[in-house]
């Protein structure tokens, strides 16, 4: 299991997965080049969204067709420090497939 964490530390924005520093993934879809930021809608969370999602599924297309609704529904209500663990991320993605049937 992969544990995601975002903190806003004073050298600025630092997201890991498992201790590693997240790859943005703008490689694969440019939403804010390698910015991340969340606790609002926009492009700097909609990448975060993205790369979190892409780490997660190893699926471009399938993360970007969740990013917009998984930014919106978690990505912009993150607190200054968060944690997220893959079971969580699978979780909130079941609602959404749950919802589509």
């Amino acid at each position: 299991m992969k544990t995601y964490i975002g903190d806003r530390t004073i050298d600025g924005i630092l997201v890991t997965v498992n201790g590693e520093p997240l790859q943005p993934r703008d490689d694969l879809k440019d939403y804010a080049g390698a910015d991340f930021e969340w606790s609002y809608e926009g492009p700097a969370p909609r990448q975060l969204a993205f790369a979190i999602l892409t780490d997660h599924f190893g699926d471009g297309a399938r993360a970007e067709a969740l990013t917009e609704r998984f930014m919106r529904d978690v990505v912009a209500n993150f607190q200054n420090e968060w944690e997220m663990s893959t079971a969580d991320i699978d979780d909130v993605v079941s609602t959404y497939d749950a919802a589509a049937a």
